[in-house]
């Protein structure tokens, strides 16, 4: 079975958003997950995709889940999950509309 190009496309856009929502490069991604320097570049550029233990730690690195990681609607997970932190610390009569 050959896996779609829009699922690979997708992992590679998602992996370069999360990156970039970060500010960091490619390889200092790369470095940072233990791999060597050109390993995220090499995923950006479609010529590997990640091991599924690699994805794991891909999702570890930015402190998310995988449905997170798969989720398309989420751009920025950590912000979401900053404001649903501050969003439970207040008394539900704040929350209430």
């Amino acid at each position: 079975m050959v896996m779609s190009m829009d699922y690979i496309a997708f992992i590679r856009d998602r992996i370069q958003q999360l990156r970039l929502s970060q500010g960091i490069s490619e390889r200092e991604l790369s470095l940072r997950l233990g791999k060597g320097e050109s390993y995220i570049q090499h995923i950006s550029s479609a010529r590997n995709l990640p091991a599924l233990t690699a994805l794991l730690e891909i999702c570890e690195y930015f402190e998310i889940t995988p449905a997170e990681f798969f989720d398309p609607e989420l751009k920025n997970p950590n912000l979401v999950k900053k404001a649903m932190k501050e969003i439970q610390s207040l008394p539900e009569e704040d929350i209430c509309f």
